[in-house]
């Protein structure tokens, strides 16, 4: 296993298993990239560090089941489950949130953890963002129902 691998797990644990945000800020380089699809273009240790505690915030206990793992280079790849409960305020881009929907979500999602000196230095997440505001109940009726 190498050291993209080690991390990607590590950021996995710190984020799931044992919700840790320093562990979490501290895995990313001080000038890091994060490309997000709620969130957009991520610069900085710091405004990666606060997308993910907003989303542990929001879904504290959240779980995370791997469907695949692979490491090329320095770069570590995950496709899996990400799964929880919407027990906290959802932060939105724009600075806006809403109260939590205790509804529960299950979703796959791939990223990808590009590492140089010992800390990750470009990270991009893909989830489906329709399915997920669906999941916790979000979308307009007309959104929601079958053609």
């Amino acid at each position: 296993m190498g050291q993209a691998r080690e991390l990607m797990d590590q950021l996995t644990e710190a984020l799931t298993t044992h919700q840790d945000p320093k562990t979490v800020a501290n895995l990313f380089a001080e000038d890091a990239v994060a490309h997000t699809p709620d969130g957009g273009e991520l610069h900085g240790r710091d405004a990666i560090a606060d997308y993910w505690q907003q989303m542990t915030d929001a879904m504290p206990g959240a779980r995370y089941e791997s469907l695949s793992s692979f490491e090329v280079g320095d770069t570590a790849i995950d496709e899996g489950i990400f799964s929880g409960t919407n027990s906290g305020p959802l932060a939105f881009p724009d600075g806006t949130s809403i109260p939590a929907t205790h509804k529960d979500i299950r979703m796959r999602g791939v990223d990808f953890a590009t590492v140089r000196d010992g800390q990750i230095t470009s990270y991009r997440l893909y989830f489906d963002q329709l399915e997920f505001m669906n999941q916790l109940g979000l979308l307009p009726e007309e959104l929601t129902q079958p053609s």
